[in-house]
Order: structure tokens, then sequence, then C-alpha cells
């Protein structure tokens, strides 16, 4: 009995499309030389936490749901006596995607998530950090059909990171668009 390999949508339309495209736009000589997605990093912090450790089980719970692969508490650092802050105490949750769940949260996330947004109209093109690496911002967790908002007792936002392995804000753009971010703004060719 053969087993057939299961591959993601984008997956298959990253090595059918995006590469071929990427290498037509930047002249790259390698396959290898195409910049990729390496992994997507989710985060969240806990407004509250110190005072009602539950929350935090919720947000990992929430995290999980949204990824479908388990979250983890992120603990303090430090101590910080104002907050009432200890270090190690859980104050938020995080995930890190990759490989076959990297790829079916990011076309869940175009395909769906961002469409469900209140008056969208893109995502900002401005939140590159120059070494090829995007993060955008969630301001409502409610986005994601996984989440039951008769469930929710507070709405909080979430930070995505796509790390790429691309090495300027040029290239790990075109990659995004090209897997089917939304941006809003269209930049123009200089040719």
């Amino acid at each position: 009995m053969s087993t057939v390999k299961y591959t993601p949508r984008l997956a298959d339309k990253y090595t059918k499309e995006v590469i071929p495209a990427l290498s037509k736009k930047f002249g790259y000589k390698s396959v290898m030389q195409t910049p990729k997605l390496e992994k997507i990093c989710i985060n969240r912090g806990v407004n509250g936490a110190v005072n009602d450790k539950k929350l935090v089980d919720i947000a990992i719970d929430e995290l999980t749901m949204i990824t479908g692969q388990k979250a983890v508490p992120t603990l303090s650092k430090k101590d910080i006596s104002n907050f009432k802050l200890r270090k190690g105490m859980p104050i938020g949750a995080r995930v890190t995607l990759r490989g076959v769940k990297m790829y079916e949260f990011l076309d869940r996330l175009v395909a769906v998530s961002l469409p469900r947004v209140r008056d969208f109209k893109g995502i900002s093109d401005k939140a590159f950090d120059g070494r090829g690496n995007y993060t955008l911002g969630i301001t409502e967790q409610i986005i994601f059909p996984e989440i039951d908002i008769d469930k929710v007792n507070k709405i909080t936002g979430l930070d995505i990171t796509f790390v790429t392995s691309a090495n300027t804000n040029e290239e790990a753009y075109e990659l995004l668009k090209e897997l089917g971010m939304p941006f809003k703004n269209i930049k123009k060719d200089n040719n």
C-alpha cells in the first residue's frame, strides 16, 4: 500500500510559482538563493496575568485552537515590583510554527481570517525589520474562525511574526506578496 505525502497548497504554490517569480525578478542563479518562509511566531501578552493565572491558560488554549499546535507560556525575565511581577511568572503565550502547520496557518490567515477584519483594506508594508522579517499585529483574536465568540471573556490582540531567509526588506516583501499576503500599498517599480 502506497501512502500519498500531503503537501499544503501554499507549499506547492511556493515551489511552482513563487520560486520562478522571485528568480526572475531578482536574478537568482540557484533555487537555494530564493528566500523562503522559515517559521511563523505567534506571541500574545496577557494583561492582568499577575493577578489572575487563569488568563494565561485561556490565552494558551486560544492560541492552541488557532494554530493547531500546543502553545507554551512566556515567562517574565526579571522582577518588577511596581507591577507585582516576579521573575519566572507566566505573562503570555507563544507558538512557533514550521513546515506543514506553518503553511496551513498562513493559508487560513490570508484566505479566512484577515478578510474578517472590520474595514479591511490590506496590511501595512511598513512593518519589516530590515533583515527580511515581517510582524503583523492583530487587534482582535475573534477574527479567527476557530475562536467561539460566545466563550470569549476578553478581546485581546496578538503579534504574528513571519521569519524569512530573505536578506532585504524588498525580497521579503515580494516573497510574502507572492504567497498571498494582502498588502495595501503596492510599491511602484522603478523600471
